[in-house]
């Protein structure tokens, strides 16, 4: 789905964003095009750590619709990304103990958006995604963020499981959405933690989860077997906040 106003289209609109500095999201480059505007294009992708899709000219033809793509389309973010240090800073300036949303592998935008409002209205710190085989910060997240995402910052990460390892050296421990875990009202989830969602079908990734300190789940009985993520990490994250209001 094209993001209007977030997607631009062809070889001098994506290079101009690269040299102004902007957040950009994904590049789509058409396989096999190795000129020299694509291949500066390229050289400042991999300056700005841009996530890079090579693809056939039908899928570009696709997202473009109609409109000359001269082999390059570019998904502008809708908002800019925190760095980690900025979201410990958040905690420690509120006198807090940490308490961060850790999404690993979010694909629908409307998720996410609930769990950036979600997160900014139960007093987390902010909002980890990792930069590959996720969805970003686009006009639709934003939009479904009903304004969180003006004042909850989101840090984009390279590999969420190396993130996990720094935090704990900031004393941070992990508790993961997990069916097969242990009842979340059994659970001490005080102190330093982050919460961690998976994806929207097959849950928290295998390293992911492995690097968590503890699994949660949430006590059904229903006569379905599963909550929508983004209720799931609500109903959590409330767990959470009551343990700690609880002191």
């Amino acid at each position: 789905m094209r993001e209007e106003g977030y997607t631009l289209v062809g070889r001098n609109p994506v290079m101009e964003a690269f040299r102004a500095k902007k957040t950009i999201d994904r590049l789509f480059v058409q396989e096999g095009l190795k000129d020299g505007p694509i291949l500066s294009i390229l050289r400042e992708a991999k300056k700005q750590d841009t996530v890079v899709d090579f693809v056939k000219k039908s899928r570009l033809d696709e997202i473009s619709a109609g409109e000359l793509h001269q082999g390059v389309i570019a998904y502008l973010a809708a908002f800019s990304y925190a760095e980690l240090p900025e979201l410990l800073s958040v905690a420690k300036e509120k006198g807090e103990a940490p308490f961060f949303f850790l999404l690993d592998g979010i694909e629908d935008p409307h998720n996410l958006g609930a769990m950036i409002r979600t997160a900014n209205l139960c007093g987390a710190h902010g909002v980890i995604i990792p930069k590959r085989r996720a969805v970003g910060l686009t006009a639709t997240v934003a939009r479904s963020s009903a304004g969180a995402l003006n004042y909850t910052k989101v840090c984009k990460v390279t590999n969420l499981v190396q993130t996990m390892e720094e935090l704990k050296k900031e004393g941070m421990w992990f508790v993961c959405a997990d069916m097969a875990g242990e009842s979340m009202y059994k659970l001490n989830l005080k102190g330093p933690i982050g919460l961690v969602m998976g994806n929207e079908g097959e849950g928290v990734s295998r390293l992911v989860k492995e690097n968590c300190d503890m699994q949660a789940s949430i006590p059904m009985k229903g006569d379905i077997d599963s909550l929508n993520v983004s209720v799931a990490c609500g109903v959590l994250a409330y767990e959470i906040v009551r343990q700690r209001t609880m002191g």
